[in-house]
């Protein structure tokens, strides 16, 4: 038996992977909405600043959760135990959103998710590149047809949640998202045989001898974790969202600032991996710039489509939940489009460099809100703006991601010294985590009472993208140089 003529293993992680990722982006669909609707209303009646700062620092966590996530699987557990953990967390944590209480019960269950999605998300991946011990072409395929199961489940997971919650109340659409993660869970635990044993145990060089000294160290560290939440959630450590925020930008700031001094300085790297450290620097600033203006869809034009945007077609108001599908959409409808796309290229020796590719999608991601802009102008007019313009704005994001997600995990392994590609990896994840937390902290500018100040702050996004993009297509030359040959 096979699936697609791949291992029938791929159906046990492309269906789980799938249903996922429905419970999150069903859920990631609502949550700034709920936030900020009013207590009347069921919602938390959070002003939009607020709102779009647990938005950053939810998204921005659920990446940094996959470093410990995959150092479990690796040195403890090994990945099918941390997929099923994963998965209990998730559905523990949604089950918390949909039981009315307290915030403070509604946050835990956020942090309950971010811990389930670290666990589950990266060693599912871990599993995909196990099935194909060969490499080449046929893992390469064999992850895209496990990125259409994350896209399908982002496509139809906020169809779903969007639709219970605006006909019958948010719980009812945190419910729908809760529903789906145990189904995958269940289908992974019955049909794990087929992995053959790949991701069974954990990987360690040692025979087992550190088990207890890394055990004790979880321990430590998962201590620590929860009595500073728990603090922070009975509110004993007063929080602000805005204010920590800015906070964890600027720690992960100093991080990646701090890794690279240390790749540059001190790590004893031969001029050839300086070089390289040079572009993953380089590519470090735009994805974390990419990311900034890219989830905005969560955020700002979410709340936009919410407010400002008339979504009835044929006598129909289609939930604002509904627009988070396109994206996901797009991806399952460009992405073989540009594959085919980057084939011919390089059968003509006319394929992008990877830093023209970045550039690329910095400026598409800028122009996409060119659209807002006008959609913008609209509102500020005194009208409702049309939907297209919504809709033609995540068609272009969508472009700009399929020119800059696809190729990067893929140039980090090959650029990065061969004694660092694990933490290259880490720093990857932390530029996708810092422009989440950005994406946040920008979302929170814009302010729903002042909507003649709204086109000009779409307008600085495009700005910030076109320039930024423009710069990288100007040292695209250089840039490739210090790659060394590596493509």
């Amino acid at each position: 038996m096979s699936f697609f003529g791949h291992p029938r293993a791929l159906s046990t992680l492309f269906f789980t992977e799938m249903w996922e990722r429905f419970t999150f982006y069903g859920m990631r669909a609502l949550l700034v909405l709920f936030l900020v609707d009013s207590v009347q209303s069921g919602g938390f009646g959070l002003d939009d600043k607020t709102a779009t700062a647990i938005y950053g620092l939810y998204t921005a966590a659920t990446f940094m959760a996959a470093l410990p996530g995959g150092w479990i699987a690796d040195r403890l557990v090994g990945a099918q135990r941390a997929v099923v953990a994963g998965g209990m967390l998730m559905t523990l944590g949604n089950a918390l959103l949909v039981i009315p209480g307290p915030p403070a019960l509604f946050f835990a269950g956020l942090i309950t998710i971010i811990l389930g999605v670290g666990l589950l998300k990266p060693n599912v991946s871990t599993l995909v590149a196990q099935l194909y011990p060969e490499g080449g072409a046929r893992r390469d395929a064999g992850f895209t047809i496990f990125y259409m199961g994350i896209n399908l489940g982002a496509f139809i997971g906020p169809l779903i949640a969007g639709f219970l919650a605006e006909q019958y109340g948010w719980r009812w659409g945190f419910l729908a998202a809760a529903v789906a993660i145990p189904v995958g869970t269940l289908q992974f635990w019955l049909s794990r045989e087929r992995l053959a044993g790949a991701g069974a145990a954990p990987i360690r060089s040692d025979g087992g001898s550190g088990l207890a000294g890394d055990w004790r160290k979880l321990g430590i560290g998962l201590a620590v974790v929860l009595l500073g939440l728990g603090l922070c959630l009975t509110g004993v450590i007063p929080v602000d969202p805005a204010s920590l925020a800015k906070r964890a930008a600027w720690v992960l700031v100093s991080m990646a600032a701090g890794y690279f001094i240390y790749l540059f300085f001190f790590a004893g790297l031969e001029p050839v991996e300086r070089r390289r450290v040079v572009v993953l620097l380089s590519m470090f600033v735009a994805c974390a710039l990419f990311w900034a203006g890219y989830e905005q869809g969560g955020s700002s034009l979410n709340l936009f489509a919410k407010r400002f945007v008339d979504r009835t077609i044929g006598g129909f108001e289609i939930p604002a939940g509904w627009l988070q599908s396109v994206p996901p959409l797009f991806v399952i409808v460009f992405a073989p489009l540009f594959s085919m796309l980057w084939v011919a290229l390089a059968r003509r020796m006319l394929d992008p460099t990877v830093p023209v590719k970045f550039g690329l999608a910095l400026i598409l991601m800028g122009c996409g809100f060119l659209f807002m802009v006008h959609a913008a102008s609209i509102v500020a007019a005194g009208f409702e703006s049309p939907v297209h313009w919504l809709v033609l704005t995540y068609m272009i994001h969508v472009f700009g991601e399929l020119c800059l997600s696809p190729v990067g995990l893929s140039t980090v392994t090959k650029l990065a010294p061969a004694r660092f590609v694990g933490q290259m990896m880490g720093v990857w994840f932390l530029a996708s985590s810092l422009g989440k937390l950005l994406a946040g902290l920008i979302a929170g500018t814009f302010d729903a009472g002042d909507v003649a100040a709204m086109p000009a702050r779409f307008m600085g996004i495009t700005w910030y993208g076109v320039i930024v993009g423009v710069i990288l297509l100007l040292l695209a030359k250089p840039l490739t140089r210090l790659m060394g040959g590596v493509r």
